[in-house]
């Protein structure tokens, strides 16, 4: 004896939303950027986040190399771009390119009030993979005394 099982099509949830046919995501920049994003914009968001004590030193680990991890452990050990305020961002960014496979980059990070700047190279090693060889943030003036 043969016997066929019979199932419903099972229908899809009433409380789930639709599924999306576009392939962009939401909010992603549509003009003059590519959908990748620059390894440029990856390591500023990425610095930004350990000096800025969102993230623990160690998530740099792979993505340095030489004494930039070194350099980067020291900076970050004062955390300083912790705000009180809101998160800070990446305020501009620019890059020169001094040879190929190496970008020296500065980035203007506005901290709560103050801008501070970061700046940092990146080399891209044999495996094509972009790492940080060298990472400074300027560290701001000691206020001057008001002299009578």
């Amino acid at each position: 004896m043969n016997k066929v099982m019979s199932r419903k099509p099972q229908t899809r949830p009433r409380h789930r939303p639709p599924t999306r046919h576009d392939t962009r995501r939401p909010g992603t920049p549509t003009r003059g950027r590519t959908a990748t994003a620059r390894p440029t914009d990856l390591f500023a968001d990425r610095l930004l986040a350990v000096l800025s004590g969102q993230r623990p030193v160690h998530w740099m680990l792979r993505h340095t190399a030489g004494s930039a991890y070194d350099d980067l452990v020291r900076l970050a050990e004062r955390t300083p771009l912790r705000t009180h305020g809101p998160r800070p961002t990446v305020h501009d960014l620019g890059w020169f390119v001094p040879r190929s496979g190496a970008l020296e980059v500065f980035a203007r990070i506005a901290a709560g009030t103050h801008l501070r700047a970061l700046a940092f190279r990146l080399e891209q090693s044999e495996d094509l993979r972009w790492r940080c060889t060298a990472v400074e943030l300027a560290t701001p003036s000691p206020r001057r005394s008001a002299v009578s």
